[in-house]
C-alpha cells in the first residue's frame, strides 16, 4: 500500500466525526461536506509524515475552514447580501433532503437555530469544547485568542444557548410540561389533547393581518385545535421542538434547522391562555431563544 492509499484510509476513519464537527458548526450538510473535502485536499497535499496526531490535525483544519465560512457568512449578513447557505447550495449538491433531516434531528433543530445566532468564534469554541471535548488550549490557536479568552467565548456562548432562566422554578417546570403535552398532541393531530392544555377562550395571534390591517386572531380552543391538527398533517411536525422563548417555554418550527415559525405561549391557571405564532423575519431576530438544559445535544 502506497502512502496516498494509507492516508486515504486514515482519512476515511475520521470522516464521520469530521462531518459531525462541521455540521454542528455550519448547520448545512452541503457546506459540512465541502469543509471535509477541503480538509482531505489539504491533507493529501501536505507532508503527512510529520503529523503526529492525525485526528487532531484534521479537526483543527476542519475547524479553521468552518470558521472562515462562518465569518464570510456573517460579513454577508452585515452587508445585507443573500446568504449562500442551506437550500440553494444543498440543491446544487443533489443532497437527499431526508439525509439532511436526519442530521438536523440528531443535533436538534432548536439547537441549530440558536447556534446560528452565535458569533463565529463563539460557536466554534462552544461546539469544539462542549460537544467534542477539545481543551481551550487546543481551541485557542484556531480562534486566535488566549486560552482564557477562548474559555470566555465558550462561556458566553453557553449562556446564550442555554439561557438564563432557572428550570428549577416550579412554574417553569409546569409550563414545560404543558408545552410538551401540547407538542405531543400537535404531532399526533390529537384535537382533544390540544384542547386539554388550552384555555377554552385561548387567543391565538398570527403575523398575518386582515384586510382592515389588524392582526389576524383565532379565538377558542377547539377552533384553533382543529386548524392545528390539519396543519400537523400537512407539514413535518418533527421539525417542531421545545425551546425557551423570551425566558418561557415555547416551540420553534425549523425545517432542517432553518427557523420558520416560533410559538410563544402565555400561561395562566395551568393552561395556555394566549399564543403568538411569529414568522416575520425581523420579529424572529428579536426573540431571545435558548435550548432547555436537559437537551440531549448540549
Amino acid at each position: 500500500m502506497d502512502q496516498q492509499d494509507w492516508l486515504a484510509g486514515r482519512f476515511e476513519e475520521n470522516r464521520s466525526r469530521l462531518r459531525a464537527v462541521a455540521y454542528r458548526m455550519l448547520g448545512s450538510l452541503s457546506e459540512a461536506d465541502d469543509a471535509v473535502q477541503e480538509a482531505w485536499l489539504r491533507l493529501s497535499g501536505s507532508a503527512a509524515g510529520g503529523i503526529d496526531n492525525l485526528p487532531g490535525w484534521l479537526t483543527t483544519v476542519v475547524a479553521r475552514i468552518c470558521l472562515d465560512i462562518l465569518r464570510s457568512r456573517s460579513s454577508r449578513r452585515e452587508e445585507d447580501l443573500p446568504d449562500s447557505t442551506a437550500s440553494t447550495s444543498d440543491r446544487g449538491h443533489g443532497l437527499d433532503p431526508e439525509q439532511e433531516a436526519v442530521m438536523a434531528e440528531a443535533v436538534g433543530v432548536a439547537a441549530l437555530v440558536i447556534l446560528d445566532r452565535l458569533a463565529p468564534a463563539e460557536r466554534l469554541a462552544f461546539v469544539l469544547h462542549d460537544t467534542f471535548g477539545l481543551s481551550f488550549e487546543e481551541i485557542a490557536p484556531i480562534v486566535g485568542r488566549s486560552a482564557i479568552a477562548t474559555r470566555q467565548l465558550a462561556s458566553r456562548a453557553r449562556r446564550r444557548v442555554q439561557g438564563a432562566a432557572s428550570e428549577a422554578n416550579a412554574d417553569l417546570k409546569r409550563q414545560r410540561q404543558l408545552t410538551d403535552a401540547f407538542l405531543t398532541a400537535l404531532r399526533g393531530g390529537d384535537i382533544e389533547g390540544l384542547v386539554t392544555v388550552l384555555d377554552p377562550d385561548v387567543v391565538v395571534r398570527l403575523d398575518q393581518v386582515t384586510a382592515s390591517g389588524t392582526p389576524r386572531e383565532i379565538r377558542g380552543a377547539r377552533n384553533w385545535a382543529k386548524a392545528a391538527a390539519a396543519f400537523s398533517r400537512s407539514v413535518g411536525v418533527h421539525d417542531i421542538e421545545p425551546a425557551l422563548v423570551d425566558g418561557s417555554p415555547g416551540l420553534v418550527w425549523a425545517p432542517r434547522g432553518k427557523l420558520r415559525r416560533v410559538l410563544r405561549f402565555t400561561f395562566a391557571q395551568d393552561k395556555i391562555v394566549e399564543m403568538d405564532i411569529i414568522g416575520d423575519t425581523p420579529r424572529l431576530r428579536d426573540l431571545d431563544l435558548a435550548v432547555f438544559h436537559d437537551s440531549p445535544n448540549f
